[in-house]
């Protein structure tokens, strides 16, 4: 069982020409308003990969939360420890432009109104994988990850946004997972240095003794582990929209190890639905679903295990 702790937003998406400079205004044909989160993103994505998952979150009193957890409710994402809020439904601004790339704003809204006292203890246990962002109060987040961690459950958090991490948290993590930003932002916050992202995300792996995976966008993700270091390519495609990839990566990953995976296995999983999600525009529109991804292990390579330190200064 997978429970994910984190955002529910709508999204407000707009597809421009060229992402806007500071100051700069920039127009759009029209924009659409879908379901977003990536507390939410990332809980349909495990689903849609075949796992059974409760959403932990809360949204506003208002018509929004209606689009905010539509596909939540069509995906089969057990809601009922998603509460409504004072505050408004969490709301993105993205704006697309005609690469792919994307810009993103988030008010916060009902978002900021999630607690860890939210769950109860018997959901947390040996079995239960939580996956948590950074996008409800921190204090929140990490006396959630040491509960979780005490009862025997499997804690994985995606930094995104990036901001620090407690060493205590961060130990008691099985798996953090960034970009290539996030790396260095969570590496230098933990005074590890200035590195660049491979570096950042191996060193915090060895400080912590924990699984890191850094994303590395078209050139696909490494992970770091004490039982090894893998890396994995990406699909041979043409991007559209990039703007849900990482959550794709998240839930599908968390999805086949919560099948019974091993890191490899789940890492080649999650890179096919992380290049699948860059195919349709929208976030949770673009998630895909278990048999989507199964349908293209065969375009590519499974994940190669990396040399170890010792192999390569013998080298």
């Amino acid at each position: 069982m997978i429970v994910v702790f984190g955002s529910i937003n709508v999204d407000m998406t707009i597809p421009v020409a060229q992402l806007p400079s500071p100051g700069e205004t920039v127009l759009g044909p029209g924009y659409q308003l879908v379901p977003g989160g990536k507390g939410a993103n990332q809980a349909l994505a495990a689903a849609r990969a075949g796992a059974k998952v409760l959403m932990v979150g809360r949204t506003g009193r208002d018509s929004m939360a209606d689009v905010a957890l539509s596909e939540l409710r069509r995906g089969g994402v057990d809601l009922s420890l998603t509460l409504p809020d004072d505050q408004p439904t969490g709301c993105a601004m993205i704006c697309v432009d005609r690469t792919g790339r994307n810009m993103i704003v988030v008010a916060s809204g009902a978002n900021l109104g999630t607690v860890e006292s939210q769950i109860s203890d018997d959901l947390l246990r040996p079995g239960t994988i939580v996956i948590l962002q950074m996008e409800v109060w921190p204090s929140q987040n990490w006396a959630m990850v040491q509960r979780a961690a005490a009862r025997g459950a499997r804690v994985l958090l995606n930094a995104a946004p990036a901001g620090p991490i407690p060493g205590i948290a961060l130990a008691a993590l099985d798996w953090l997972v960034v970009n290539e930003h996030e790396a260095v932002t969570v590496a230098a916050a933990l005074g590890l240095g200035a590195l660049a992202p491979r570096q950042a995300a191996r060193a915090i792996a060895r400080a912590a003794d924990i699984t890191v995976i850094v994303t590395l966008g078209g050139e696909g993700a490494v992970a770091y582990s004490r039982d090894g270091d893998w890396t994995v390519g990406v699909l041979p495609i043409v991007p559209v929209d990039t703007t849900a990839a990482g959550d794709a990566f998240v839930g599908a990953f968390a999805a086949a190890t919560d099948a019974g995976a091993d890191l490899p296995t789940a890492l080649t999983e999650a890179s096919i639905a992380g290049g699948l999600a860059c195919l349709q525009r929208g976030a949770q529109s673009s998630l895909p679903d278990r048999a989507a991804i199964r349908s293209r292990l065969h375009d590519l390579a499974p994940s190669q295990r990396l040399p170890d330190e010792a192999d390569k200064a013998a080298v």
